[in-house]
């Protein structure tokens, strides 16, 4: 039982703002349908910038990071089966 104990404090331990894994993140896009350039487009970026963001090469400053993370929370929401690896949160 510890190690489900351990498992679940560890979940409890990140911060809000942890993203999910990269391979997580590119799941999640494509399980809603949109492309690289779609993303990057709405979030007023270059497609190889957002392609940097989902590979995990670089992050997304401050405000930007944080609408990132809102959209993945709620593609998420949308797509539990993508999500495997990201906790779920509230997208608000």
């Amino acid at each position: 039982m510890t190690n489900l104990f351990e498992a679940v404090d560890d979940l409890l331990s990140r911060p809000a703002d942890v993203l999910p894994p990269p391979e997580v993140r590119a799941k999640l896009r494509k399980a809603s349908g949109l492309t690289q350039e779609e993303v990057a487009e709405a979030f007023g970026v270059h497609r190889m910038a957002f392609l940097r963001w989902e590979n995990g090469q670089s992050m997304p400053r401050p405000k930007a990071r944080a609408a990132y993370l809102r959209l993945l929370k709620g593609w998420a929401l949308q797509h539990p089966a993508a999500a495997e690896g990201f906790p779920l949160a509230e997208a608000g």
